[in-house]
């Protein structure tokens, strides 16, 4: 068997596994409003937390 073979399957086919990846990887690992709404949330915990002292 050359090196560069597949053992099994066909070479135009890609893996399941791949597949599965490269469909997900279209969009954002995180949405941008959750860091945004993340960030508020931290500094209203900042805000009543500085208020308490």
């Amino acid at each position: 068997m050359a090196p560069n073979t597949p053992l099994q399957g066909d070479p135009d086919d890609p893996d399941p596994a791949e597949r599965e990846l490269s469909r997900r990887s279209g969009g954002p690992a995180i949405s941008l409003w959750l860091v945004i709404g993340a960030i508020v949330l931290l500094g209203l915990l900042v805000y009543a937390v500085s208020a308490l002292f």
